[in-house]
């Protein structure tokens, strides 16, 4: 199996300097490669400039450069310029779709934020002291940096990248022939039904609360949001307090972004551990969370009619403080690895069907709350019910596959 585990790093304050160097150096070759392709492509040849040929002009870089380009690796260079290729890939492949094509853009020095490692040893060396008891990564061009390593990394090092959130920064190991953890069978099954009211409720009657994360946040982060909005938005250098109040927004969207993640892995190992297959909706986040279209009035010109934007706004926020995709990725992997079974199940009329006799209703859904058959009154929670259909669909699946 391949899995990635990513670690947090405690560089000294030089080598802060130096990877926030090391980021600036791969974010100006990142635009300067842009630009190449844009200025070839508008000269009157039309000429298009390839991964290949922007890789050859490498040496020379580095060469005439060699206190900033030539610093570092050139393995995690040609990384950045086939990151670049592959924006550009998936541009063209979103213009013969027919999709909004969402071309390729320049990235500031703040957005920019990740360098990759193609191979371990090349530029870069996981753990290269092993007799040592601190863990370290060398990186070429900044040297030894201690890594704290909360548990042990199987499997064969594959790429290593450099990760910097807000004022941390990690490294992200893709590790390939990680061995399989297979846990003892308890012969249980369990369907699940994701909410905002309950994070999920399972098919045997349990809720699990919804944390809110952002919501318990709200107060502190618009106070720091407002705040950064007093200052302007497009400036050639930031004061000091400007910076400042970039971070101070950053870190407590990363607080909250961590706080979720660890809630979902929590969350999904008790489900794994204790349950041999788990079943769950297949969910359209994205899809669910998109913003409602306007309504036009039919006979006054430039007039909409209302469309709910601002409660549907309110119920987006709600389904994307759970992290549901978050949840049900790292619910997915989790299984992987343990050995269990995971179904995804259509979610349509899951909590409008009747599990007592398989009635289907709109007016089986009471209230958002409760759900009451109005063909044999049978009465239940309405996640329970949402619950209990999803299992029902993962048994006749399993039927189909068997």
């Amino acid at each position: 199996m391949i899995r990635a585990y990513k670690f947090l790093m405690r560089p000294t304050v030089r080598q802060t300097v130096a990877l926030g160097e090391m980021l600036r150096d791969h974010c100006s070759l990142y635009n300067a490669a842009l630009q190449e392709r844009r200025d070839a492509y508008r000269h009157s040849s039309k000429t298009s400039v390839e991964y290949g040929d922007q890789s050859a002009q490498l040496k020379e870089i580095r060469a005439f450069d060699p206190e900033r380009q030539g610093r570092w690796s050139f393995s995690s260079q040609q990384a950045t310029l086939r990151r670049l290729d592959k924006a550009f890939a998936a541009f063209f492949r979103r213009v013969k779709a027919g999709q909004t094509p969402g071309y390729p853009r320049f990235k500031g020095v703040g957005h920019f934020d990740t360098v990759m490692f193609p191979k371990d040893g090349d530029g870069c060396r996981w753990d290269p002291t092993p007799h040592d008891p601190v863990t370290r990564v060398r990186l070429q061009g900044i040297g030894y940096v201690r890594v704290h390593q909360h548990r042990r990394a199987q499997g064969r090092v594959k790429t290593i990248g450099v990760k910097r959130e807000g004022n941390r920064w990690y490294v992200v190991l893709s590790c390939d022939e990680v061995p399989a953890g297979p846990l003892p069978s308890t012969g249980a099954s369990v369907g699940i039904d994701m909410g905002v009211t309950h994070f999920l409720t399972t098919s045997d009657g349990e809720h699990i609360p919804n944390p809110r994360f952002l919501g318990a946040a709200a107060g502190e982060l618009a106070a720091a949001q407002q705040h950064l909005a007093t200052f302007p938005k497009r400036t050639r250098r930031r004061t000091k307090a400007h910076r400042a109040a970039v971070r101070r927004v950053a870190k407590l969207h990363a607080k909250i972004r961590r706080q979720r993640v660890d809630h979902a892995h929590k969350t999904a190992r008790a489900l794994v551990r204790d349950h041999d297959v788990i079943a769950h909706e297949l969910l359209n986040v994205a899809g669910m969370t998109r913003a409602p279209k306007p309504k036009p009035a039919p006979d006054q010109l430039g007039v909409f009619l209302p469309n709910q934007r601002a409660a549907k706004a309110g119920l987006n926020r709600s389904i994307l403080d759970a992290g549901w995709g978050v949840f049900l990725a790292i619910l997915t992997n989790k299984a992987e690895s343990a050995g269990r079974t995971v179904i995804p199940v259509d979610p349509r009329n899951t909590s409008r069907t009747c599990p007592d006799c398989g009635h289907v209703a709109k007016e089986n859904r009471a209230t958002q709350a409760k759900f009451k058959c109005t063909a044999c009154a049978f009465t239940a929670d309405a996640d329970h019910v949402g619950a209990l259909n999803v299992l029902n669909r993962a048994g006749l699946a399993l039927c189909d596959m068997a």
